[in-house]
């Protein structure tokens, strides 16, 4: 076998599997071409002739591919206070190889990566508003096939290797969807830079209401964002939030349109003629051509 063609070696503990080892282990797989073999196991003379060990061993140095985080003084952490867990240590030397983009690679790591690492390593990084609410990461829905308490384990390598092919599936999907949001955000801040009156934005594209959020209610002065639907048909007008923290909007649309059913009086009301929804919570309109979008806009804006 040639030596390019030759798997690579990849060692992680035995026993039950968390988050941690199984989604460092597929951000190896993806590194490697999936060409790789894993061993789960805690047996030193294994890890010397591995090519990565990770979440086991008690060493962490990167160039000699070897991430774990359970030594004394620990693996480090990052300038917010949380601490890196053997996920967090591959993609912080692999991640950015893997999206091809630097700010794309960090997204990723302040959406999965630290939330993952931080749960791993026994601190909160969420408090709920209500109670009751029991938080759940994307993480938990790759861990549900784990046997239960009552299951046992006997099949517990044969589950790892199976789940480890879905969170590569879903680090692949999350990094394409990464990238696209990054492009769109771009948009959004053309759109801006382009604005005369930087309260209304306007685009000629749908995107992701959450990239709104994400973006524009970092900047200042936007209150309203008009978009087409995805059809192109009809066109939407949108409050900008608070902040990407809420969903609380900066200016709500008019009491007296929301949620107003007969056509006819929303019209009135408006004072535009082809609008043909308002949602009674007041984030959302919609008319029929751009200009009434933009006219409905206006209005809000003095309302």
């Amino acid at each position: 076998m040639s030596i390019f063609n030759k798997k690579k070696i990849l060692v992680t503990h035995d026993g039950s599997f968390h988050s941690d080892d199984l989604f460092a282990t597929a951000v190896l797989s993806i590194v490697y071409g999936g060409k790789i073999t894993v061993i789960r196991t805690r047996d030193l003379e294994l890890m010397s002739t591995a090519d990565v060990v990770y979440d086991v061993g008690g060493v962490y140095d990167p160039e000699a591919n070897r991430f774990d985080h359970h030594q004394k003084e620990g693996a480090g952490q990052r300038e917010n206070g949380i601490p890196y867990a053997s996920f967090g240590l591959v993609w912080k030397k692999y991640g950015e190889q893997i999206c091809e983009n630097k700010k794309v690679a960090d997204m990723i790591d302040k959406r999965i990566v630290q939330y993952i690492d931080a749960v791993d390593c026994g601190v909160d990084v969420f408090k709920t508003l209500y109670d009751g609410i029991i938080l759940s990461g994307v993480d938990q829905a790759f861990l549900n096939k784990t046997p239960t308490w009552k299951e046992g384990d006997k099949n517990i390598n044969k589950i790892f290797m199976r789940q480890l092919k879905e969170v590569e599936k879903f680090l692949l999907r999350e990094i394409l969807i990464t990238k696209h949001d990054e492009e769109g955000s771009v948009i959004l801040l053309t759109a801006y830079d382009r604005s005369e009156d930087k309260r209304i934005i306007k685009i000629d594209i749908n995107l992701p209401r959450y990239l709104f959020r994400n973006t524009l209610s970092r900047l200042p002065e936007p209150l309203y964002i008009i978009y087409p639907n995805t059809d192109k048909k009809n066109w939407k007008i949108e409050t900008i939030k608070k902040s990407p923290d809420t969903m609380e909007s900066r200016k709500s649309l008019p009491e007296s349109w929301r949620g107003e059913e007969d056509l006819e009086k929303l019209k009135e009301v408006s004072g535009v003629d082809d609008i043909i929804f308002c949602h009674r919570s007041g984030f959302l309109a919609e008319t029929i051509s751009k200009e009434s979008a933009i006219a409905l806009a206006e209005k809000a804006l003095i309302a």
